[in-house]
């Protein structure tokens, strides 16, 4: 039996801001198996959003683990991936910023 996903903090501002600017978001963090956390839709297009932290006073910035990296490596060209560590990260994976 899977563990449940863990899930970065920063995964449900990111989350709500990407919904406040009009984009349908989709949580696949429970998938696993190196899916991204989340499908976003927006103008037209569907981009996968990998949540990750950021590096904080005494911790390190979240890392892809090799399951994410071989979904990176296979998605790699055939449509748009986007690996964020905030809010902002994620408005300009979108292209609003």
């Amino acid at each position: 039996m899977r563990r449940a996903a863990k899930v970065d903090a920063n995964q449900r501002e990111i989350k709500q801001v990407l919904e406040r600017i009009g984009a349908e978001v989709l949580d696949l963090s429970r998938v696993g198996q190196g899916c991204p956390d989340l499908l976003v839709a927006f103008r037209g297009r569907n981009w996968l959003i990998e949540c990750k932290r950021p590096k904080a006073k005494g911790q390190t910035a979240g890392k892809t683990t090799d399951a994410q990296n071989e979904f990176i490596r296979r998605w790699n060209g055939r449509g748009q991936y986007a690996i964020v560590r905030n809010a902002d990260d994620a408005l300009r994976a979108v292209g609003v910023v």
